[in-house]
């Protein structure tokens, strides 16, 4: 079945513990204990944690206080995004010494497609091996990767050898290597689907693969097709070097919780204003706002608003952002408020023509 779809060398190179290791980078001190960035022990949320933090259950969106009850020892660090932006940019310069086709997934992952490459060199598995070396002897900073005839299966196979490790799943194998993949390890399966597939019996990529499409659908709606389909290593998306936002936001988390409508509509001064810097440089509009509450039990809400035009200026986004904070009673005190912007003009625009690669199965990896 396999052959019926186009194969391409993929890899996936994925960063590991990105911020905790740049910042350990800038600062040795810090290396060989347990660090997390953002947050501190008394509010704050974690925006990541290093290897020797995450041995104690620190992870990336746990609350600064619970990291510290796990951690007593933990070091926490303000995160610098400008500084990660800087090495990401030096990061990606390495890709495109191999090809221009690059998809930044975020600041510390991407896909590479190196079917043909700049290099010329037949096998994605060296240029994998090859790339994750420069980083280390240019940048200092260790990276995983995996790669295999689709992202799907690359990203997967990303995970497999972390930290700074490489896994190849080739063709031949891909079929087997799905089978044997814990259901929690598949991309886009997360912890509420993890557990409603466990209550149907499916544990492995084995299990999966003998529900029908019908029963998929069925039980997890339009995803139900990507599972059957992804299962049996197909997923024909390209990788795809310019990547149109969908939504562009900001948001800010306060040091102290607010309860008043009037301190709120200050923040949303700030965070309207950095907004539309951020829609300025990305030369974009929107039509949809949606303003994000997070409140003091860390229980979220969002309100939504579309306009019948283009919008990209602060004061329009704050008006309506205004308008949805008194749509109705706020449930708690507010630890965080966020305006984001969807419906983006740029959806339409630049859609790339869509190409076949034709390539027999066998090939080196």
């Amino acid at each position: 079945m396999l052959s019926n779809f186009p194969l391409r060398k993929i890899i996936h190179v994925d960063m590991d513990a990105f911020y905790a290791s740049v910042e350990e980078l800038d600062n040795p001190s810090l290396k060989g204990k347990p660090l997390a960035v953002g947050g501190n022990e008394i509010r704050g949320v974690v925006s990541a944690a290093n290897y020797e933090a995450r041995k104690y259950g620190v992870r990336s969106a746990m609350s600064g206080f619970l990291a510290k009850k796990n951690c007593p020892q933990l070091t926490f660090v303000k995160p610098r995004f400008q500084r990660y932006k800087e090495i990401s940019q030096k990061i990606r310069a390495i890709f495109f010494d191999y090809t221009d086709l690059v998809e930044p997934l975020s600041l510390d992952e991407a896909y590479l497609d190196v079917t043909t490459n700049k290099k010329g060199n037949p096998s994605a598995s060296l240029i994998a091996k090859e790339i994750r070396q420069r980083i280390y002897d240019e940048l200092g900073l260790a990276a995983s990767a995996g790669i295999s005839i689709n992202k799907f299966i690359a990203k997967v196979a990303s995970d497999y050898n972390k930290p700074n490790g490489q896994k190849t799943v080739n063709p031949e194998e891909v079929i087997q290597f799905l089978e044997d993949l814990e259901i929690r390890k598949f991309y886009g399966v997360g912890k509420v689907t993890t557990q409603k597939m466990y209550a149907l019996g499916i544990f492995t990529g084995k299990d999966l693969k003998a529900k029908s499409k019908e029963f998929l659908e069925t039980n997890f709606g339009k995803s139900g097709a990507y599972y059957y389909h992804v299962v049996r290593g197909i997923h024909t998306s390209e990788v795809k070097p310019h990547r149109i936002p969908k939504s562009l936001g900001a948001e800010r988390t306060f040091s102290e919780n607010l309860s008043s409508e009037i301190f709120m509509l200050e923040r949303l001064v700030s965070i309207a204003t950095e907004l539309e810097k951020r829609l300025t440089r990305a030369k974009v509009a929107g039509k949809t706002i949606t303003l994000k509450i997070k409140y003091s039990d860390f229980s979220l809400q969002t309100r939504s608003k579309t306009l019948p035009y283009f919008i990209a200026k602060k004061d329009l986004i704050l008006e309506t952002a205004k308008e949805l904070l008194y749509q109705e009673k706020l449930e708690n005190s507010v630890r965080l408020l966020g305006i984001s912007l969807a419906n983006l003009n740029t959806e339409d625009k630049n859609k790339p023509k869509k190409k076949t690669i034709d390539i027999q199965l066998r090939f080196d990896f």
